[in-house]
């Protein structure tokens, strides 16, 4: 029989270590955010992250459609 291993992950995720950040500076005087955004950051920073990703992808297929257009357009033109 095979063993099979099980690997968990562990760690402080990227809301987790933004948090943290804006913690310490809220509690330091850094920083004059309210303490509504310190606690949300938990659940907007994963998702600002998701929306630059998005926005790239969606920058993508507009620049590789435009090459489509392009390639179109000309192949039009040399008949």
């Amino acid at each position: 029989m095979t063993e099979s291993k099980v690997v968990e992950g562990s760690g402080v995720s990227l809301g987790g270590v933004v948090f943290i950040v804006l913690l310490i500076l809220k509690l330091t005087g850094n920083i004059a955010m309210s303490w509504f955004g310190v606690i949300t950051s938990i659940i907007w920073a994963p998702l600002l992250v998701m929306l630059i990703f998005l926005g790239f992808i969606g920058v993508i297929f507009v620049f590789v459609g435009m090459l489509s257009l392009i390639s179109t357009i000309s192949a039009k033109f040399k008949r």
